[in-house]
């Protein structure tokens, strides 16, 4: 019975034909016959030749078995190492407050921007922004939809229930009527 392969996108299923001839070539430039690092490695020489196509049904445990036989197994530290992705939505859930727009003083007609962690820098990702520049002014822009209740937990900064968030925003879509 054939064993089930997960069906990978285009994209990747080249990736990973481009890390099978990658390894390929590093076995050639070390002058390696194929037969030779299959046994080191522990496999059939028809599973490495599989490998080298970057067959998407030969085990991670494979890949990094020709890795170590070739000498550069070191290099799978190298990947996912970075993962600007997962960090950037690590750090959206962990400071809700950086990804608030935020008025800079020194910006044109007090327009708002806004700085992704990349452009922070590592100092300023650690340290929390005081919740005093994440709050909006009020004052200058008064709301018609929003009650004297909503106001004034929206100007204390306390937190709220999903219901008080919902009704919130249903009040800001919902058009205000005109009188007459």
């Amino acid at each position: 019975m054939a064993k089930k392969i997960a069906p990978l996108l285009p994209s990747v299923d080249k990736l990973l034909q481009q890390f099978g001839e990658r390894l390929r070539l590093a076995r050639l430039r070390r002058r390696l016959p194929a037969k030779q690092v299959a046994e080191r490695a522990g496999m059939s020489p028809m599973t490495l030749r599989s490998l080298e196509r970057g067959g998407s049904g030969v085990t991670m445990g494979a890949y990094l078995a020709v890795m170590q036989v070739l000498g550069i197994e070191r290099d799978l530290d190298f990947l996912a190492k970075a993962d600007p992705v997962g960090r950037e939505l690590q750090d959206s859930r962990l400071r809700p407050a950086a990804n608030v727009t935020r008025r800079i003083a020194g910006s044109p007609k007090g327009r708002s921007t806004r700085s992704s962690p990349s452009e922070r820098g590592a100092s300023q990702q650690d340290e929390p922004i005081p919740l005093a520049q994440t709050k909006p002014d009020l004052s200058s822009r008064p709301n018609p939809a929003v009650s004297a209740e909503e106001e004034s937990w929206i100007k204390s900064g306390d937190f709220a229930s999903a219901d008080v968030l919902s009704s919130l925003i249903a009040k800001a879509a919902t058009p205000a009527k005109k009188e007459r």
